[in-house]
This record gives structure tokens, sequence and C-alpha cells, in this order.
């Protein structure tokens, strides 16, 4: 793929030219965790210190995060990867400024995508122009190829866990084949739906100690949210907590996260730029036939 290669290259000396950008991959192993609430509001407050922040609805086959959001969507990245547009054109904005690349839902040939196909989602990202601080990335569940390779291409990655044994042993499962193929990823552990802090601390020192006797590592903590009735009510509006009730105590936890990773810096080496992410999504496109379990 000599031309592909060419126009990635390209694609990438122009992302350069843009500020440094901090990619964060939302993540959790298990289905229904909240992974998907927790990026929107994450996102949102970030926008809410004055942030940049675009949002990558990364599980290909069953996205969802426009309609958390309440979003209107013509495109997504179904009509990217068959040529009817470019990247942003699918790009739609929340009343917060939050920016939002919605994916497909219930499309299984986007869930699935082989690597010629990965490589030309990395092209759609290398002709980006878009002015950005923060990129999260919410992935699908699971350890397929696609979440590894989105999760290893970040900075950061925040695995959510609740207060469910699968929730648990899926999380241990993510942090294993993420630490096999990038030894040195950074891995935060946000505890959702907790009853109060100290089962979030809880919950994370039980991940951690497994982690650390069968890895040898032990992830950082990001911190709990707690359980709340505002944030259900705010899910059932299609909306974010953050903004429809701001002094709740999951708002609240949302603004401290937020303001956490707006502190991080980048990992020494590294650009920290979306140059950053595509690089790295080719280079894991390169292990696209291999079990993410070796």
């Amino acid at each position: 793929m000599p031309e592909l290669q060419l126009d990635q290259a390209s694609g990438l000396r122009r992302l350069g030219q843009h500020a440094p950008v901090k990619v964060i991959a939302i993540t959790g192993g298990k289905g229904g965790v909240g992974k998907t609430t927790v990026a929107v509001n994450i996102g949102t407050a970030l926008c809410e210190l004055g942030r940049r922040v675009m949002l990558l609805d990364a599980d290909l086959g069953l996205a969802n995060a426009d309609v958390v959001l309440g979003l209107r969507t013509r495109f997504n990245l179904e009509h990217v990867m068959s040529g009817d547009c470019a990247l942003a054109d699918v790009m739609v904005t929340a009343p917060s400024g939050l920016k939002l690349v919605p994916a497909s839902s219930g499309n299984l040939g986007m869930a699935n995508m082989n690597r010629l196909q990965h490589a030309g989602l990395i092209s759609a990202f290398s002709e980006l122009f878009e002015p950005l601080d923060v990129l999260l990335v919410d992935t699908a569940a699971g350890i397929g190829e696609s979440v590894v390779t989105f999760a290893e291409a970040a900075q950061r990655v925040a695995v959510v866990v609740c207060d469910e044994p699968a929730s648990l042993t899926d999380a241990y499962g993510l942090i294993k084949v993420l630490c096999r193929r990038q030894p040195h990823c950074r891995i935060e552990v946000i505890a959702n739906m907790v009853e109060s802090p100290n089962q979030g601390r809880a919950l994370f020192d039980k991940l951690a100690r497994v982690t650390e006797r069968f890895l040898g590592i032990v992830p950082n903590y990001f911190g709990a949210i707690p359980h709340d009735d505002y944030l259900r009510r705010a899910i059932q509006r299609q909306g974010t907590v953050v903004e429809a009730y701001p002094s709740s105590v999951s708002a609240r936890a949302f603004k401290r996260l937020a303001g956490e990773a707006d502190t991080w810096t980048m990992a020494p080496g590294s650009r920290g730029c979306m140059e950053f992410f595509v690089e790295r999504l080719l280079d894991g496109g390169a292990t696209n036939g291999r079990s993410s379990l070796q």
C-alpha cells in the first residue's frame, strides 16, 4: 500500500503543525459499566474549563454517544469509510462545545474491519485540521482488535469498572492485553456507580492487587463516580449531568476527573499530538490478524 502510506505521511506532517493534543481512551473491558456516560461527561467538563475537546465514538458497530448526548447525526464513520464524505463532514457539536465523531450502530462490517479498512480510517484522521486540546476515544467493550488498537494508540487509558465480578475480571483481562502489547501503557482506573469514596477506593485496590500479583504492575487510581439519581435523570433526558445538574454529586465528581486530566502531562519522548495518535494507530494496524492474547 505505498500510495496509502505516502498519503498518511503527508497527513501526519500536517497534523504535526498543530499544538499538542492529549489523547485519552476510555474503555472498560465489560459492556454496561458506563464508559460512554463517563466519556461524554468528562468531555463536557473539559469544555467548561475552556478546552477544545473531541469525542471519537470508537464503538464502531454499536455506537451510541450521539444518542446519549441527544444529538441528531446525518453522517457517521460508515459514510467516511464508504467515501461518501470526509471526517470533518460527520462531526457534530453539542451545546457545551464538545465535538463528536459518531460511528454507526448495528453494522457488523464496521465492528469487524480488516487491516485495509483500519488504514482507511487512519487516513481520514490524518486529514483532520480541527484544532484540539483533548481527544477522547470511547472504545467498544471487550478485548477485540479494534478496542486494543485504539487503546494502545492513546497516551493514557482510563479503564471504567463497577462493583461486579465480571467487570473486574474483564478489566484485568484488558489491562493484561494492553500491558503485553504496550509495556509502558499508562492506565488509570475509574470506579463507577459506587456508594461512597471508600467503596471506590476499595474497588480499585481489589483490581490493583490482582494486577500487581500476576502482571507486576499497579495502575493509577483516577477517581470514583457515585451512584446518583440526578445522573440517571440526565441520561433519560439525553444530556450530561454536568450541564443538567451541575451541583449534583456525580457532576462534581466528573468535574474533579476533568480537572485532574487537565493537569496530565505527556509521556517523555511522545509528541502528544494527533500525529502521535495516528502513528500509533498505524503501528497497531501492523498487528491486525494476530491474536491480541499472544
